[in-house]
């Protein structure tokens, strides 16, 4: 299996840059536009629709189709795991059905004083049987600008402490770890 990983250092407290990531919202403004994203349903671990945080147990339904050109593809994605502890938070989804034999992506978020170390880590194969691990490792080509706009984009929207309106309200003095379970 091989393995994508990019990491960013973000200006911005913890419980920030966690509650950003938690929404489908966050989603969606960190998908490059030439993605051609369409976030069609989101389900909660209850089967509610439309949760307003993406809990263990959530589905995302979503179609994309690069640059308007390329074939559509569909994705499911669930997250299987989400953990918070002392300066940590993390979540992991993986892909139900989609373009890729395997997807686990991994998103970790690290509290460092008033910023946080963010890690996007990705384990995947492609369908491509004997030739996969060479299609493998092509797939930097597209997954290096797509992390890397989501990182800038993180630190865009994030940094100085003007959050997007979408986003639950975060106090930037209130310490990593001072509030309940979200």
């Amino acid at each position: 299996m091989a393995t994508y990983s990019r990491r960013t250092r973000i200006d911005a407290p913890l419980e920030a840059v966690w509650a950003f990531h938690g929404q489908i919202d966050g989603l969606e403004a960190l998908t490059p536009g030439w993605m051609g994203l369409r976030v069609e349903g989101v389900v909660g671990p209850d089967g509610d629709a439309d949760p307003a945080e993406l809990f263990e147990g959530s589905e995302i339904t979503m179609a994309s189709r690069p640059f308007g050109v390329a074939p559509e593809s569909r994705w499911l994605s669930r997250i299987v795991a989400r953990e918070r502890d002392d300066g940590y938070r993390m979540f992991r989804d993986d892909m139900l059905g989609g373009p890729f034999a395997v997807w686990v992506h991994t998103h970790e978020f690290y509290g460092d004083g008033d910023e946080t170390v963010m890690i996007d880590t990705v384990e995947y194969e492609f369908p491509a049987g004997p030739v996969g691990p060479l299609v493998d490792r092509l797939a930097v080509v597209g997954f290096e600008p797509m992390f890397r706009y989501r990182h800038r984009q993180t630190k865009a929207l994030l940094e100085g402490g003007s959050y997007p309106d979408w986003m639950p309200a975060v106090d930037r003095d209130t310490p990593a770890g001072a509030e309940g379970d979200t």
